[in-house]
């Protein structure tokens, strides 16, 4: 068989390979570059940043649950002005894409992350719209088809850089939002964020984390990843980053073939370190074992009844 070509195109940015790291789970790599180098992945997206420095939720803000876990750090980041200035140059010390997230309350926080981060030498832009509008009564902007298409548009008046939206899996019909997005002027989409859920401690009888709620990700979430995935493919004609309990080689081949241009591994790299670089060994096994010369041809594969 010849050489396997893994690259794939995102939005004009070339990808030396589909398997990024989602954020929130991957801080800015420092921990994670010590297990492997980084140059391994296609993309790195970073902790979600803020417009200035944030402390996060109270713990506990972390709880575990059957294949997966529950989190509410509420977005513990140094801010962006910090991260361009402490963290980026690392990063920039490795051959790969950086997508930088970013998280805000108002259309106006994103819009001033735009500007600042499109100065900077990051590749992407990745706006997290699971984040509460204070402005509209705190419903998240990824629930409402009118915020998608506002935010969308609006950081798109003012970026350098290609924009991805991170889309809720939190919403009647996904498939609105992402037009919504699509139309706002989005050049890529990513999916799926966390599903919101609850433990409760049965001995104390209250909610095991301190913000009550939190963000469900890992296996337990990956058919539901899938099936998003598929639904927005089947909707949109911009690519998508796909995410969601992916654990294994097989698991990108299958979010792949759903319609994902890029696999995002965020959850298994908190079990296992080296996660996001066995399943690029997983993936690069499958086409080698079936005769996939271009990992591209895997996307949009499966074939409906």
């Amino acid at each position: 068989m010849s050489k396997l070509n893994t690259a794939v195109n995102i939005a004009g940015v070339e990808f030396k390979n589909p398997i990024v790291t989602a954020s929130g789970t991957f801080g800015f790599g420092r921990e994670f570059s010590e297990f492997f180098d980084l140059s391994q992945l296609g993309a790195v997206s970073v902790k979600g940043l803020t417009l200035k420095p944030k402390a996060g939720n109270p713990p506990p803000r972390a709880a575990e649950s059957a294949s997966g876990m529950l989190n509410s750090v509420g977005l513990q980041n140094p801010g962006v002005e910090s991260f361009i200035k402490d963290e980026l140059p690392f990063l920039r010390g490795f051959d790969t894409k950086i997508i930088a997230n970013m998280a805000g309350n108002t259309v106006e926080d994103y819009v001033e992350m735009a500007r600042i981060l499109s100065d900077s030498d990051v590749d992407m832009l990745e706006v997290n719209i699971s984040c509460p509008n204070v402005k509209e009564g705190g419903v998240a902007f990824g629930v409402d088809e009118r915020s998608v298409y506002e935010v969308t548009k609006s950081v798109k008046a003012v970026a350098k850089k290609p924009v991805i939206i991170k889309l809720s899996p939190n919403v009647t019909d996904i498939k609105k939002m992402a037009r919504a997005a699509e139309s706002g002027g989005a050049d890529a989409l990513s999916l799926i964020n966390t599903l919101l859920g609850m433990r409760i401690d049965i001995k104390t009888r209250r909610p095991i984390l301190k913000n009550n709620t939190g963000g469900l990700s890992g296996p337990a979430v990956f058919p539901i990843a899938v099936r998003m995935v598929h639904d927005v493919y089947e909707t949109v004609n911009i690519p998508i980053i796909g995410m969601g309990g992916v654990a294994r080689g097989e698991d990108a081949v299958e979010l792949m073939m759903a319609g994902a241009s890029a696999v995002a591994v965020g959850s298994a790299a908190l079990v296992n370190p080296l996660a996001p670089i066995e399943i690029k060994r997983g993936l690069e096994k499958f086409m080698e074992e079936n005769d996939v010369c271009d990992v591209t041809a895997l996307t949009g594969a499966a074939r409906m009844w």
